[in-house]
Parts: C-alpha cells; structure tokens; sequence
C-alpha cells in the first residue's frame, strides 16, 4: 500500500487498539469491529475484517505469489467507538475520576455517559519483564545504597 505520512497528525487519539468500533463512512459503512492495529504516523486504523482489498504478491524467495485478501487502512475520523450500554457509535471524552484516575467516557446524542473499559489486549505484555539480572543492571545492593544524606550535607559535590 502506497499510504504517506498524514499532513496534520492526531494529537490526542480517541480510539486504541482493541477498542469496539463501528465504521461510518466508506464501501463497509454500517459495520462494526475491533481495531486491530493503529497506525499514528498516518491517521489511520484496521479494522479487523473490514475494508478488505485484494493485493497482487510476486512470487519471490521463501514465499508463494499470488493474488491476497488484506485488510486496509481507514482514516480514523471514518471510525466511530460504540457505546457498552447503548451498543451505538459515540463521541469520545476524557473525565477524572475522584481517585484521580483519567477514564474514556461515551459522549454526544442518545450516549449513556458510561465508562468505555480499556480493552483487556493493551494490558497484556507482548515481551515479558526479564525477572533475571543482566549484565548490565545495576545490582540491588549499590540500588539501595545511600549516597546522599540532607541532614548533614554528606555526599553532595564541592563546587
């Protein structure tokens, strides 16, 4: 796909991938999906089984060629983040709770103002945490040493 980079990006993104979405404008109008992936550097999502295009693949060292069903891009603005309560396609707003935590909630026309839960694919961890020291970590011990003390000055640089 000849896709450029977008002239004017999106600064605050109101879908994430893995997010319930129904697509409003274009030849899949009307249906609903997950986002599979998000690509910011061009505005645009997938959608996962929509906007399907058929993709010419020349055969070439260690694959087959052929004629391949992809999923293209669409433009975030022709997506639209469905509703959990109502099940409609919404506007996206941002509210802080009283704990201080910052949630999604469903906004505009006939929108129940409900909390759109974060999808549960963004809270697992493609690569896992390494529980084994390195080579190049730094060992707990010199961690949790203390260098600086504010009460007597100790450990602060003559300048």
């Amino acid at each position: 796909m000849g896709w450029k980079a977008a002239e004017k990006l999106i600064r605050h993104w109101k879908v994430v991938r893995g997010d319930n979405v129904m697509i409003i404008r274009g030849k899949d109008k009307g249906e609903s999906g997950t986002i599979k992936r998000v690509i910011r550097s061009q505005n645009r999502v997938i959608v996962e089984g929509k906007n399907l295009v058929k993709k010419h693949i020349k055969q070439g060292q260690g694959h087959e060629g052929g004629i391949f069903t992809v999923e293209a891009p669409i433009h975030a603005s022709n997506v639209q983040v469905l509703d959990p309560v109502t099940g409609k396609p919404c506007k996206v707003g941002i509210k802080y709770l009283e704990d201080g935590t910052k949630v999604r909630v469903s906004r505009g026309i006939g929108a129940s103002e409900s909390i759109i839960p974060r999808p549960e694919i963004l809270k697992i961890r493609t690569t896992p945490r390494p529980t084994v020291l390195g080579p190049k970590d730094t060992p707990m011990d010199l961690v949790l040493e203390k260098t600086y003390d504010a009460k007597t000055g100790r450990g602060m640089p003559e300048l």
